[in-house]
Formats: C-alpha cells, structure tokens, sequence
C-alpha cells in the first residue's frame, strides 16, 4: 500500500441492530403508501386517459386539415363535399385509433369559404371505458376552414 493512503476503519453492524432498527418502522412504509399509493395511481390514470383524448382529437383535427384542403380542387359544393369525405375515408385507415366507421364528415360553404368538420365517436375507445376520472364529451368534433378565391 503506498504511503499516505487512507484506511477506511473495520466497522461491523451486528444482526441485531439491524433488526431492532427495522422493527421501529415496522409499518409506517405501509400506511404512507396507503395515503399516497391511489392518489399516484389516480394521477397516472389521469395522464393516460386525457393524452389518449388529445390524441385521438388531434387526429381528428388532421383529418378536417386534410378534408377541407382536398375540398379547395371542387368547382361545385356538391364536388367539393365529394372530395372532401373521400380524402378523410382514405385516409382515416392510417390513423391507428380510428375507426372509419364512427367517423362523419360535413361540408358547409359561406361567402368565400368552405369549412369541413369531422366528427368522431371515442366511447368505444379504451380512453373511456373505465370513468375513473372525469373525461371530455366522448363525440370529438373539429373543423377546418379554408378560403376560395385564391388568396
């Protein structure tokens, strides 16, 4: 061993001290997780249930994006309506949690504008089932409007 070097002194912790120590908090680990154990469980509950709503809303808004931008190519609103359900039914299949077939699509024209809204029945969806926490409306309704004439 080189000189100077610090030794670390032989320190030998009996059996039963360890024990006695571990008899002092028999169960006050239990009780804090009693009190703290379901609210945790709640929270994750909570966080999974409402980032599974905003996926599925944040889909259905994409499919209302994608809906009212293919509406733009119609010449007639009954074209543009067309052309609408037809991209969002053609592209709802690549979104993995939904189901074409909860699926609607609307198509309203103003001065100017053609808005598109896509609605979408989630109380199907795993997101719902267990009412744990206090969820959204399970209909999930978005729209996108887009301006005709070009600018």
């Amino acid at each position: 061993m080189p000189p100077n070097t610090p030794t670390l002194p032989n320190v030998h912790i009996s059996p039963l001290a360890i024990r006695s120590r571990l008899r002092g908090c028999s169960g006050a680990v239990a009780v804090e997780f009693a009190i703290v154990g379901p609210l945790f469980a709640l929270m994750l509950f909570a966080i999974a249930s409402y980032g599974g709503y905003f996926w599925l809303a944040h889909s259905v808004q994409q499919l209302a994006n994608d809906g009212a931008r293919a509406a733009l190519a119609g010449l007639t609103q009954s074209e543009r309506q067309q052309l609408a359900q037809a991209t969002v039914g053609a592209e709802v299949d690549s979104y993995a949690a939904l189901d074409p077939s909860l699926t609607t699509v609307t198509e309203r024209e103003a001065t100017q504008a053609v808005t598109v809204t896509v609605s979408y029945d989630a109380s199907r969806s795993g997101f719902w089932l267990l009412p744990i926490v206090p969820m959204p409306s399970s209909t999930i309704a978005r729209s996108a409007t887009v301006k005709l004439g070009g600018f």
